[in-house]
């Protein structure tokens, strides 16, 4: 059953109703995230059926996610329609186009942190690829049941990620504005830095000057230095009750001892029929996002969205059948192409140098109709067969999800002529980095990295990352981390990001501790070394977690794997307006040989 962009609101006994006769919660829904939902198992259900560990994952990650997409709660949702708006959800419900899908990016910015304040979920922001007049946009909405819809430091990190990604694909922002400006009891990590407040504005420049279109909506606050931002775009449309100004009456008192109302100092009116700063002067949220919708859809600059030059084509096996291929318990084996099967266009997959460098799949593909490469990490044993004296050729056996010398060797190549073919390239990744020891060092595992590290650095096509398993290590590297520019990095239910496994590190990290320990003359018994072991573990373990990865922005999106499918096609069509960055030429530098 398709999910809606917003659940019913709480009945709080308000009746709020627009100029156009809607009535806050009601009205156009769009098709957001589509998945199946949770169903209760009966004791029946139980007792045939087991949940496999990404199953649980999926399902927790989904509970959870319901929470945050509640923003500040009932009570922050009743004060929106209470000052007559709408919250961000049913904003961008009645923006977007009826019955499309979105792809919501840092749903879990800010996951548990900012205990201490309350938290923030989703960094009180919403931000989302939306279509809207049939083509696909970045709309950005400050959330104003969390905290008033002030920026905390995670707040402008998320504006700044979607910014890049509009950028990077030519998307046209639509910014839903309702802020109170900086949370100042942390305007230190807000304020000044080059990924803080500042750097939103310098790219509302940036961005106009790349003929990108911005058009903003004023619904609510928006104050302080946040002012700067509606007004640096091309369009600027305000509702009545809306405040703009630099600083507030209480403040303007204080400063200058002048008093003043907020409606004389920056309201609708005197923005319209003074200041000039403001070129539509709307009387409530729906009138405003509809004044939106036609202002937008004036604009010809921005491209439809793309569509798949081939027809689609169902895969080889279904969506079910993905948490039955995969396997993410420890020591689990499963074989990616049949994995890529269960998403990637059936008979479209033509795996690259199969035969070779067996720990990596790379292959030419099709999702939904748009054509693409892949490089994926193989989760099996694997034979790989070496020159050999007068006896002829000798195997050796690759372990799982290790990187080998001569699969990054032909990655690199691959990913060259993805490059030379102009295909936005998908790397799907499980791998525990790249293999150790005297023969792979031997064997020139460094420089073969390197020459993977190099080519996809340097892509000039548009990359998209999907974790599906563990991202460890360089092997995130080589796999297209965040450092290295994806457009989107998608992730499912249970993956996991750190330098090394849990094990090796807390053994790692536990030997230091002792060490320090004894250095102070500490007597470690047996019992104490498991409880500082255990701590460590979970420590680490929570570190480890996707969740606490797209809290920090790592991960713009995490996915229900049985929408694999839908989520890369989405993803495409971005890509697919996306130009070659730079020159358009694909160069790589020196690579070692």
């Amino acid at each position: 059953m398709a999910r809606p962009l917003c659940k019913p609101l709480p009945r709080s006994g308000l009746a709020l109703r627009f100029s156009d006769g809607t009535v806050a919660g009601e009205g156009r829904r769009i098709t957001y995230s589509p998945r199946s939902e949770p169903q209760t198992a009966s004791p029946e259900d139980s007792m045939t059926a087991t949940k496999t560990p990404i199953e649980t994952a999926t399902a927790e990650y989904f509970a959870e996610a319901a929470k945050i997409e509640e923003g500040g709660g009932a009570s922050g949702i009743e004060r929106q329609h209470r000052n007559g708006r709408l919250t961000a959800r049913e904003r961008l419900a009645l923006l977007a186009d009826a019955g499309t899908r979105s792809m919501e990016c840092g749903l879990f910015s800010a996951w548990r942190m900012y205990k201490e304040y309350g938290g923030a979920p989703a960094a009180g922001v919403v931000t989302t690829i939306a279509e809207v007049d049939g083509r696909l946009t970045m709309v950005i909405a400050n959330d104003a049941t969390v905290k008033a819809g002030a920026f905390f430091p995670m707040t402008c990190k998320k504006i700044i990620r979607a910014q890049a990604i509009a950028e990077r694909a030519r998307l046209p922002l639509l910014y839903l504005v309702d802020s109170a400006g900086v949370f100042l009891p942390l305007q230190e990590d807000v304020f000044p830095d080059t990924d803080d407040f500042g750097r939103i504005f310098r790219n509302n420049a940036v961005i106009s000057a790349q003929g990108i279109p911005q058009i903003a909506a004023i619904m609510g606050n928006c104050v302080a230095g946040g002012g700067y931002l509606p007004v640096l775009c091309d369009t600027l449309l305000m509702t009545e009750g809306s405040g703009l100004y630099l600083a507030g009456p209480a403040l303007v008192k204080a400063a200058i001892g002048q008093e003043v109302s907020s409606e004389e100092l920056g309201g609708a009116e005197m923005h319209a029929q003074i200041s000039g700063t403001i070129d539509f002067r709307e009387k409530d949220d729906p009138a405003c996002i509809a004044r939106l919708r036609r202002v937008f859809s004036a604009v010809r600059t921005a491209p439809a969205k793309a569509r798949a030059p081939f027809a689609a084509v169902a895969p080889a096996r279904g969506a079910d059948e993905i948490t039955k291929v995969f396997k993410s318990e420890p020591g689990a084996q499963y074989d990616m192409v049949d994995l890529l099967s269960c998403f990637v266009d059936g008979d479209s997959f033509d795996e690259y140098r199969a035969e070779y460098g067996r720990s990596l799949v790379c292959g030419y593909a099709r999702v939904a109709g748009f054509p693409c490469g892949i490089v994926a990490n193989q989760k099996k044993l694997t034979q790989r067969k070496m020159p050999g004296g007068k006896a002829g050729p000798s195997s050796a056996t690759n372990m799982p999800a290790v990187i080998y010398d001569d699969s990054a060797d032909k990655s690199a190549r691959f990913i060259m002529d993805c490059n030379q073919k102009g295909l936005p390239i998908v790397f799907v990744t499980d791998t525990t980095g790249f293999m150790v020891g005297r023969d792979s060092e031997q064997g020139g595992i460094i420089r073969s990295g390197a020459k993977m590290v190099n080519a996809m650095s340097n892509c000039v096509v548009p990359k998209i990352s999907l974790v599906v398993g563990g991202s460890y290590g360089a092997g995130n590297y080589a796999m297209c981390g965040r450092a290295f520019d994806p457009l989107l990095t998608l992730a499912w239910p249970g993956a996991r990001f750190a330098v090394m496994g849990a094990a090796q590190a807390a053994g790692t990290l536990l030997s230091i501790d002792l060490a320090a320990r004894e250095r102070k003359g500490e007597k470690i018994d047996e019992e104490m070394r498991k409880q500082l072991l255990a701590a460590i573990t979970a420590s680490y373990n929570e570190q480890q977690d996707i969740r606490y990865a797209a809290s920090r922005g790592w991960v713009d999106r995490i996915i229900d794997p049985k929408e694999t499918r839908e989520e890369l096609a989405l993803a495409l069509a971005v890509a697919a307006q996306a130009p070659a960055q730079q020159s358009g030429v694909y160069r790589t530098g020196v690579l070692q040989t």
